[in-house]
């Protein structure tokens, strides 16, 4: 076995770990497809998560070289794993019925909500990035993010990160975090804001874009 070998059979092994757990949730979830929302199943929804992110880590590490290409190849399985979660959902169940249909988009550290469009357009962007990554460093250029794209790109990403977040956690500061509570459980699983902040997404897209371009702009 070449010098390497060890460690790609660990990720492979940490993939397969994820992808077991999937599959362990996806039979918790039919013996309680009648128990309403509880802690158990937001629990359970958690570890879904981090083993969804854990299993496109991993085909970002085997798939790239380069630590930025690694990411690169991550950002982009994120993105085309989003878009056609959607796209899948529309055609088994006819949900969203339209793109600002509100969805429950995460749980890390605690619950993003948001309307389908928002994270759809983070999605588009991702790629878009990694799509230019991979371009320059097909042309074997020594691929990095500078300085001044780095802020741009995590103050952007911040912004939206906060459009997500904000109304749920206003919620669960309000409530005293009391997760235990069956009457708080029963506001979180149905509340839907009454609006989304799209300046602030916007603002945040904008920034974001503003950091790819540079960096397309460098290496072109």
């Amino acid at each position: 076995m070449q010098r390497g070998g060890y460690s790609k059979l660990i990720e492979v092994g940490i993939y397969a770990v994820a992808m077991a757990f999937l599959e362990a949730v996806f039979v918790v979830y039919l013996r309680n497809a009648t128990i309403p929302n509880n802690i158990f199943v937001y629990r359970i929804e958690l570890v879904r998560e981090a083993a969804t992110i854990i299993m496109l880590a991993i085909i970002g590490i085997l798939a790239g070289r380069e630590r930025y290409e690694r990411v690169a190849f991550f950002m982009y399985a994120f993105a085309i794993w989003d878009i056609f979660y959607y796209v899948f959902l529309k055609v088994l169940i006819k949900w969203p019925a339209s793109l600002l249909t509100w969805d429950t988009l995460f749980y890390i550290p605690v619950k993003w909500i948001g309307p389908v469009l928002a994270p759809v357009i983070v999605s588009i962007t991702m790629i878009v990035l990694a799509l230019l990554i991979e371009k320059f460093e097909l042309k074997r250029k020594k691929v990095y993010i500078a300085l001044k794209e780095e802020i741009l790109l995590i103050i952007g990403s911040l912004l939206i990160l906060f459009t997500f977040v904000y109304d749920y956690s206003k919620l669960l500061i309000q409530g005293g975090f009391n997760l235990s509570s069956f009457e708080m459980q029963q506001i979180l699983a149905s509340y839907i804001p009454s609006a989304y902040n799209w300046p602030v997404f916007i603002l945040g897209e904008i920034i974001m874009l503003s950091g790819i371009i540079l960096f397309y702009r460098r290496y072109k």
